[in-house]
């Protein structure tokens, strides 16, 4: 029986077009002191599927979403994608360059992912939901909500 021994798939992942080409600049900036994330960061990438810009769904995890995910933990968990000078884990700012922001990047609600922490243990996680900051200015709100949430229940 094959139930025990599943094979993981990575989902497709759905990144824009300018945002590609500022992420593989930065993972080649840093390749030569922080070769892992690069990495990691160039072989997301590589499979992403390349989209026009402005034809990223607000449910889709790009740089400076908001996204609410369940880890293996158990624990919910909400974070901000965001790039290295801006991290800070205090604040729930996750940069891309760490395992679990590479990870969340280009996922959309509902979709899981396996990933590997820096400790080389395999985790998982689900993306539950997905906004994005409200334009500069917007003070009204200060996000916009996805187009898909994951009932509250998982």
């Amino acid at each position: 029986m094959q139930e025990n021994n599943k094979t993981w798939r990575k989902p497709i992942i759905r990144i824009a077009q300018s945002e590609h080409a500022r992420l593989s600049a930065l993972a080649n900036t840093v390749a030569a002191r922080n070769p892992e994330a690069a990495d990691e960061l160039l072989a997301e990438l590589e499979r992403a599927r390349i989209v026009a810009d402005g034809s990223v769904t607000a449910d889709t995890v790009r740089m400076g979403s908001i996204v609410t995910f369940k880890p293996d933990t158990g624990d919910r968990k909400t974070v901000t994608l965001v790039f290295p000078g801006d991290a800070d884990i205090s604040q729930g700012k996750v940069s891309i360059l760490t395992p679990i922001g590479t990870a969340l990047m280009g996922l959309s609600a509902g979709q899981s992912i396996m990933w590997t922490a820096r400790d080389g243990r395999q985790h998982q996680l689900l993306v539950l939901q997905v906004s994005q900051p409200a334009p500069e200015g917007d003070t009204a709100d200060q996000r916009v909500p996805s187009f898909s949430t994951i009932a509250t229940r998982v």
